[in-house]
């Protein structure tokens, strides 16, 4: 054997396959970028105080944010085949740093639309959990269900532990020094991200960690041109107009709207006025959702090694289930202070919070195969966002007319139960084989 056949070998076998650096920083990448796009939550009121606007001005930066952030996940997924994922990843981080720095310029309300509404929801959406999917799909095979609850996990924990941080930065030196801290954070994670992801193990000479040894390796990225921008567009529309109408399709989108409406619709938006009318301290009340993410870190990593093992139906109408439960049981449950029932809920929103990631993308690779799959999950998620969207705007008019939350809470509770029991009837994941259009119309 000579030098260049034992070179070869070393490079085929690394002592810690890099996939796993791969999966760290698309880790890193999800968790500030979830992060930076729920830090507007905290910053609203110290916005309106400074600047004289109403919440009415704010709340349409909001709404904007989470609809562009939704609907730009089915077309980055496309997009991905054109740009590659490092590219995006850059391009999506410098968006995220320059749209948060331009803010503290900001003189009118609708620079706050443009800005975090359109630029950063832009930049944000196309490195969410549909970024994440992709990266786990190429780059793995064994562990795949592991490590998408682990990026999952960053990308809940992202919008949620470090609000209270965000916070913090807020009450000592003002909402601008917030914009530019995450700006910088943007600036420092660049080269990180150019130093060590990759769009694909061939691009480096390995195969996909836990691929059979017979694979095909080292034989380098595909020969064929990748697609125009306008083909990769296209090809995301025509995935979902030929998923759109199949069973499979109505029930994943359905069920992930209603995960959207009970999580980062009325939890992350409403709960902390919801406990103020209770007479709860904001501050307590923001608290708790940072339990919320830690407990979200244990729950999502645990759904995707359970993913591995259990039929993901089964998972998802779990965490469904109990999420009902948890909802139905807050109006009751919300006081001045934080007694060990509210903990207890508090801690079943955390285990399941993006609990159902894991089998919701394991579910849609197998009904629509890996190709098609990611991009029906870019539209699944996109769903996932309306339901947030709707949920935001429902729970306050519910809100504004009865002047308390509680039917809010259990129209979100009674909907979480509704998707469990949507999510036993999804067809038996049989392979990965892609569905046929035309199998299962409804």
């Amino acid at each position: 054997m000579d030098r260049r056949t034992v070179a070869a070998a070393g490079r085929r076998a690394p002592r810690v396959h890099r996939a796993w650096l791969v999966a760290g920083v698309t880790f890193l990448v999800l968790l500030a970028s979830a992060a930076f796009r729920s830090s507007l939550g905290v910053l609203l009121v110290p916005i309106e105080d400074d600047l004289g606007w109403t919440r009415t001005d704010t709340s349409i930066a909001v709404s904007l944010n989470l609809v562009v952030y939704g609907v730009a996940a089915p077309f980055a997924a496309a997009l991905l085949e054109r740009v590659g994922v490092l590219q995006t990843a850059l391009v999506a981080l410098a968006l995220i740093g320059v749209g948060c720095v331009a803010t503290t310029y900001m003189t009118a309300p609708w620079h706050l639309s443009a800005l975090w509404g359109v630029v950063i929801g832009t930049a944000t959406g196309s490195v969410a959990l549909v970024f994440g999917a992709i990266v786990a799909n190429r780059w793995f095979v064994a562990r795949r269900g592991l490590v998408i609850g682990i990026l999952g996990a960053a990308w809940a924990t992202g919008q949620l532990v470090f609000l209270p941080v965000l916070a913090a930065i807020v009450d000592r030196a003002g909402w601008q020094a917030a914009c530019l801290a995450i700006g910088l954070l943007c600036g420092a994670l660049l080269p990180v991200v150019a130093a060590v992801l990759r769009d694909r193990p061939e691009d480096v000479g390995l195969r996909p960690y836990g691929a059979p040894e017979d694979a095909d390796a080292g034989a380098g990225p595909p020969t064929e041109a990748p697609p125009t921008a306008g083909a990769a567009i296209a090809r995301a529309v025509t995935v979902l107009r030929e998923a759109f109408w199949t069973r499979p399709f109505l029930l994943l989108a359905g069920t992930f709207f209603v995960c959207g409406w009970t999580t980062n619709g009325i939890i992350s938006s409403h709960f902390v006025p919801a406990a103020h009318d209770h007479g709860m301290h904001a501050t307590t009340a923001a608290g708790l959702l940072a339990v919320v993410g830690v407990f979200d870190i244990v729950g999502t990593i645990g759904s995707g090694w359970l993913t591995d093992r259990v039929d993901p139906r089964l998972l998802l109408g779990i965490y469904y289930g109990l999420r009902g439960l948890a909802l139905l049981a807050v109006p009751a449950l919300l006081g001045p202070g934080v007694e060990p029932p509210l903990l207890v809920v508090v801690a079943l929103f955390g285990l399941d919070w993006v609990a159902t990631v894991p089998p919701t993308v394991v579910l849609c690779r197998a009904a629509f195969g890996p190709e098609r799959g990611g991009i029906v999950f870019g539209w699944v998620f996109a769903a996932h966002m309306v339901g947030a969207g709707a949920a935001a705007a429902v729970s306050g008019a519910l809100r504004a007319a009865s002047g308390s939350y509680t039917s809010a809470w259990l129209l979100a509770g009674a909907l979480a139960v509704a998707a469990a029991v949507a999510s036993l009837t999804l067809p038996r994941p049989a392979g990965t084989a892609p569905a046929r259009p035309a199998e299962e119309r409804v």
